[in-house]
């Protein structure tokens, strides 16, 4: 369990000297009316690969709405105009896009059909190679003014997949000869990318030229801090206006009005090993199911601030909830018998040990005998993959960057997915998935989504548990700040200080 307690004079002491040095004074200093404040923004994760647009780090550029895609997606992930403003698919391997007129990137070039082929082709060149690219042999071309997209295979999601911050369109002048791309000037959104301080800070001017809305903030001040408490502390004090990921355990002790807890789309999953130990039986899967009291974990380890599982996929995907079925034709559950099972999970999620902790207690007392592993993730997944364990806790996103969750299906539940845990051979999970990811993006894909869903409960391969939320800290000063369960979207044109 959690066990909170008001923060020590010496420890407010601490963070206040580690808050000193975060915050940079001047830089984060209103200038003008409110209206036109800067704002301040404590971010978890400092760059891991130089704000490289073909990394992870390009959801930086995104949340901070620097850099922007040809396609966005609505709530319900389905594909909607960026810098792209209409598109239509000519062939079973081609689309056909049109850009936006009057686009200017930050270093005043203008935004071309030739401009977004050249960012897209070197996505497909850049070492790693981005993941939404994974597998796609993706070709760009210039057809009179249109851009044109082209895949090795009929590719359905090709819309949502251009919408990932990981092929947002820079301006030409980005890219060096050596293939970095450096987002400083080069973006179109709302706020100009100015200077980055290395992995503890970032600044971001408003683009006065910007083609949409302008900014009502005159820019945004960026501090990387990694400690959740300073971060929470930092909203606390008014040190920052937006701060990431303020852990559950700190949630508590600030003004309710200041956070907001955002449903993500990673469910905390319970994976058995279909393949060999006693969890090779249905029955004993089966009997799993009905032992582990989701409940139990939520208002234990995640103190209310998650979400019981009703399947693999949460809140974060409204259409889940709101179409998901009954589940039939599911196997009764069998006695455990003693069996003897190992139990793993890892250090690096905080929470991930308790709720194996506890799921260990739920499972030997409905009489299995629990073995328990805890290491950190890069000395566990080797054998977690190999299927050397009869049990695994994950923390599992469920849905990446094209903003669909077949890939993750795919990969964890297929007898030839490339992480599956569970061991998983069914020819019928197979063939819902093959049948979801071969659906046409709308109201089929999705009937086609939960049909598979369905077909992996059925052999209870995987008892999801719960659905963790991110909480966000927004000081009461601060307007229009966006709460996005996919973590693109934070401080877009309309967020200001009031």
């Amino acid at each position: 369990m959690h066990h909170r307690a008001p923060l020590a004079a010496a420890g407010l002491t601490a963070v206040s000297v580690l808050l000193a040095g975060c915050f940079a004074s001047g830089a984060g200093e209103t200038a003008g009316s409110s209206g036109e404040a800067r704002i301040k923004l404590a971010m978890m994760q400092p760059p891991r690969s130089g704000l490289s647009p073909f990394s992870d780090d390009a959801f930086k550029l995104s949340r901070w709405s620097t850099a922007e895609t040809l396609v966005t997606l609505d709530g319900n992930g389905d594909a909607r105009p960026g810098l792209a403003t209409e598109w239509r698919r000519t062939s079973d391997t081609a689309w056909e896009f049109t850009i936006r007129p009057g686009v200017s990137f930050h270093d005043g070039s203008t935004l071309t059909a030739a401009a977004a082929v050249n960012t897209l082709t070197r996505a497909t060149k850049a070492v790693p190679k981005p993941r939404i690219l994974d597998g796609v042999a993706l070709t760009a071309s210039v057809a009179g003014e249109k851009l044109v997209v082209a895949t090795g295979t009929p590719d359905p999601l090709l819309p949502q997949r251009l919408s990932s911050p990981q092929l947002s369109i820079l301006a030409e002048s980005a890219y060096a000869a050596d293939g970095k791309a450096n987002p400083v000037g080069t973006g179109s959104g709302p706020f100009r990318l100015v200077s980055v301080g290395g992995t503890t800070s970032a600044t971001l001017d408003r683009h006065d030229g910007y083609w949409g809305e302008k900014a009502k903030a005159a820019g945004i001040d960026v501090s990387f801090v990694p400690d959740g408490t300073a971060r929470a502390a930092a909203i606390r004090s008014g040190e920052a206006h937006i701060a990431e990921a303020v852990p559950v355990s700190q949630a508590a002790l600030l003004d309710p009005q200041t956070i907001s807890e955002v449903p993500m789309p990673r469910t905390n999953t319970l994976y058995l090993n279909t393949k060999s130990g006693p969890f090779a039986d249905p029955a004993v899967r089966a009997a799993v199911r009905e032992t582990v009291n989701r409940g139990q974990l939520v208002s234990g380890v995640y103190e209310n601030r998650a979400d019981v599982a009703k399947g693999l996929l949460g809140p974060a995907l409204p259409w889940t909830v709101q179409a998901r079925q009954e589940i039939t034709g599911r196997v009764a559950a069998g006695r455990p018998n003693g069996a003897t099972i190992t139990l793993a999970t890892f250090t690096d999620r905080a929470e991930l040990p308790e709720v194996a902790s506890i799921v260990q207690q739920q499972l030997q007392d409905a009489g299995f005998t629990v073995n328990q592993v805890v290491r950190e993730y890069a000395h566990v997944e080797q054998d977690m993959l190999a299927g050397k364990f009869d049990a695994f806790i994950l923390s599992r996103a469920t849905v990446l960057d094209s903003g669909d969750p077949v890939a993750y299906l795919k990969s964890d539940f297929t007898c030839d997915g490339s992480f599956n845990i569970a061991q998983l051979c069914d020819e019928k999970v197979d063939q819902a998935v093959r049948k979801a990811e071969a659906a046409e993006a709308g109201d089929q894909r999705r009937a086609a989504i939960l049909e598979a869903e369905a077909a992996v409960l059925r052999t209870d391969a995987a008892i999801p548990m719960l659905h963790e939320r991110v909480i966000q800290g927004d000081a009461t000063s601060i307007a229009g700040s966006v709460k996005d369960p996919r973590e693109r979207a934070l401080i877009t044109a309309a967020t200001q200080v009031k």
